[in-house]
């Protein structure tokens, strides 16, 4: 038999499996994707509109005052709204071609990198709470930078992808030019933790592009003289740093209030939680739906709840990794790995804070925190995920993968 007939009767039988006849686009979708992914991601989506409806009244009683009035459930509907956005952006992401997604992604690397300059600019930028981080007026505004990240990480991964065709191209000090760029104009508005994501993304992605030792441990000793410029430069850095080391016990409203408040509310539920609308720890959060909802979560449902949302963002990012042990082209490799690093590191920042183990970093948790410009970009995020995971079923298999079922 020939390759082409080979070819076609393994097409032949994979379609008989399973009622894969439909071909048409929205079929070759939904057999060729990840579902396991998708499913999980839905089920992140579904507990964070849990979790803000029950960190909504808290916020909605801190943000009322005497000429407004804030239903208490104002945020929960806001965000099914965003959800209701976000879904099929997923969807529609997740189904573009690999070198249809690649180019956006460099497009919107360009574009969004603009709006991070116009962001500082007076009169354009928006300044929320001390920080200039947005763009747009009223409740349009939106955050450059969570558009921006996952089509950095795409554009890094396509960069460091073509060593394989030039390799003379300075790849590395291109993407370390761009990645300081990036942290340097985060850092005027200040970001001090979306740099962090940035320079720790970058980092993991030219360890799996097989960077020389030598090059990323001079790029590792340069961390240590970045943190020290930020605690130098960076007035809130520092105040957030020397709280979280050196607190004062005897001091009730110090800097570090807001991480005691989020690990007395954590913990105030114990392991089951005071039940759905009985926390009320949560009224002394400052940013209860956003930044410290795990801490909801924890006063709610319990610690157990807690942990099972861990174990969700574990296994997608455990999903991606294992699923890449046979890919075998390393631009879908390194962009898919970058996404999943992005994506779960943000989510282990926004645990870590809420328990206590790091300083406050305005650091959202992924599908679950309330915020429009989050929901949308994790959802381009997650979209491009969800296509560069797409598998081809004709593809040879890593051995180092278990297959479970009948042996051949």
């Amino acid at each position: 038999m020939t390759d082409h007939a080979t070819t076609q009767g393994l097409r032949g039988r994979l379609t008989d499996r399973g009622g894969r006849g439909d071909r048409s686009p929205l079929g070759t979708w939904f057999w060729d994707t990840d579902r396991v992914l998708l499913l999980l991601t839905f089920a992140l989506i579904a507990v964070g509109l849990l979790s803000v409806a029950a960190a909504s009244p808290a916020t909605a009683m801190r943000y009322s005052g005497e000429q407004l009035k804030l239903p208490p459930l104002h945020y929960f509907w806001r965000q099914v709204m965003w959800v209701a956005v976000s879904l099929p952006v997923v969807i529609g992401v997740s189904m573009l071609p690999v070198n249809v997604a690649r180019r956006a992604a460099v497009i919107g690397a360009a574009m969004f990198s603009f709006m991070l300059v116009l962001v500082l600019i007076p009169g354009i930028g928006v300044e929320v709470n001390g920080a200039k981080r947005w763009l747009g007026v009223g409740i349009s505004q939106f955050q450059p930078s969570e558009f921006l990240k996952p089509c950095f990480i795409v554009t890094v991964a396509w960069l460091l992808s073509l060593r394989t065709k030039e390799e003379g191209l300075p790849l590395t000090a291109i993407t370390f030019g761009m990645t300081a760029t990036i942290g340097s104009l985060l850092m005027l508005q200040p970001d001090f933790g979306q740099t962090m994501v940035f320079g720790l993304v970058w980092m993991t992605l030219l360890v799996i592009a097989g960077t020389p030792t030598k090059t990323l441990a001079t790029f590792l000793a340069m961390a240590p003289l970045g943190v020290g410029a930020a605690y130098m430069f960076y007035g809130t850095a520092r105040t957030r740093i020397d709280s979280f080391l050196f607190r004062d016990p005897n001091e009730a409203e110090g800097a570090h209030f807001q991480t005691d408040a989020a690990h007395r509310t954590l913990t105030s539920g114990g392991w089951t939680g005071t039940g759905p609308g009985a926390g009320t720890s949560k009224f002394g959060l400052p940013e209860a739906h956003t930044d410290y909802i795990f801490s909801v979560i924890g006063e709610e449902f319990g610690l157990i709840a807690c942990m099972v949302i861990a174990l969700l963002f574990l296994a997608i990012v455990a999903r991606v990794f294992v699923k890449m042990l046979d890919e075998q082209d390393s631009f879908k490799l390194l962009a898919a790995s970058g996404l999943a690093t992005q994506f779960g590191l943000q989510a282990l920042i926004s645990m870590a804070v809420n328990t206590g183990l790091a300083p406050s970093k305005g650091m959202t948790l992924p599908f679950i925190s309330y915020g429009g410009s989050s929901m949308i970009a994790l959802s381009i995020g997650m979209g491009l995920l969800l296509t560069f995971t797409r598998r081809n079923p004709f593809l040879l298999r890593s051995p180092y993968v278990a297959r479970w079922g009948r042996a051949a």
